[in-house]
């Protein structure tokens, strides 16, 4: 037993009255390289740590100060929806549950809908957060897709949405499911209208949400070190019994394999966004489309008799 680590470090710990990743004391540590990072430099990097480039997982409600122009935004009110429908119930009521994450985040559900200026685009924005329920799929989040996407083609904007997500909610069971067809089908109604989607993939994106709209981007954007995937890494292996390779599911792994479009650092994201929302707003060309002279006519196959060439001494087909 290492007696350093094992009794000295939780000694000091405990003196000091630090815990690792407690959001009320002053700094957090990295969990990629445990270095010490101080809560007000952490909100400046938008929760990326300095020392190693790890993505923290953030927050659906400060994404959307980071990516929208300075208070030119307004978040929606999304419809009302049964909060239990099947009664369910493990070692706690599913309502207990939903009230304690409501408590703890602020929000109604795991889906916040905003719209607004980027850049002097309008866009509409949809952001999961995985801290509410870790930002599970029920009937909620699929009316708040279908309620963004449909504001979207009523203002003439572009759909950004940013999926942070185990998968559907186990708690609503085949009505959870349902949801990955009416994502779908928002989906659709934006590409009907001919306007931009396009999604941003946040660590985790897994489960029915992988399966549904958050891979039907026009442009498909990760940012760096995000698990990307269906089923889990774990129970992948267990089934085809097979070691997968190194990075398996990472946002890197997927763009080396042509999943994904881009692996963009959360700093240069917003600026990444305006740029391909302009390319794909603008259709207009620049400048004057530069007119192409004619061609020279080309001599007939058959020329006029001349006196060189009489007409008897041409060949008859």
């Amino acid at each position: 037993m290492n007696w350093l680590k094992n009794l000295v470090r939780p000694k000091l710990r405990e003196l000091v009255g630090r815990q690792k990743g407690t959001a009320g004391n002053l700094w957090r540590d990295c969990p990629e390289c445990e270095g010490m990072i101080f809560h007000s430099d952490l909100e400046k990097d938008h929760w990326v740590c300095r020392f190693c480039g790890h993505h923290m997982r953030l927050e659906a409600g400060k994404r959307l100060v980071m990516l929208f122009d300075e208070d030119a935004y307004q978040t929606v009110e999304l419809d009302a929806v049964p909060t239990d429908p099947l009664k369910f119930r493990d070692r706690r009521k599913y309502t207990e549950r939903m009230k304690e994450a409501q408590n703890r985040t602020g929000e109604t559900d795991a889906l916040i809908v905003a719209h607004g200026k980027m850049g002097g685009f309008n866009v509409v924005i949809a952001a999961l957060d995985f801290s509410f329920m870790g930002g599970s799929m029920g009937v909620a989040v699929g009316q708040g897709l279908l309620t963004a996407a449909r504001l979207a083609v009523v203002q003439d904007a572009s759909l950004i949405v940013v999926p942070s997500s185990g998968g559907a909610r186990m708690q609503e069971g085949i009505l959870s499911l349902m949801q990955m067809a009416r994502t779908t089908i928002a989906v659709e109604e934006v590409r009907e209208a001919g306007l931009p989607y396009i999604v941003v993939l946040a660590d985790p994106t897994t489960g029915g949400v992988t399966a549904s709209f958050a891979m039907l981007g026009d442009i498909a954007i990760a940012e760096p070190g995000a698990i990307i995937g269906f089923a889990g890494a774990r129970v992948i292996e267990q089934t085809i019994r097979e070691k997968l390779p190194e990075g398996f599911q990472r946002a890197e792994y997927l763009l080396d394999h042509g999943m994904i479009d881009m692996v963009v650092h959360r700093h240069e994201l917003r600026d990444t966004l305006i740029r391909v929302i302009g390319l794909l707003r603008n259709t207009v060309p620049a400048a004057d489309v530069a007119s192409i002279p004619a061609a020279a006519e080309t001599p007939a196959a058959n020329p006029a008799p001349s006196e060189d060439h009489p007409a008897e001494d041409r060949p008859t087909e």
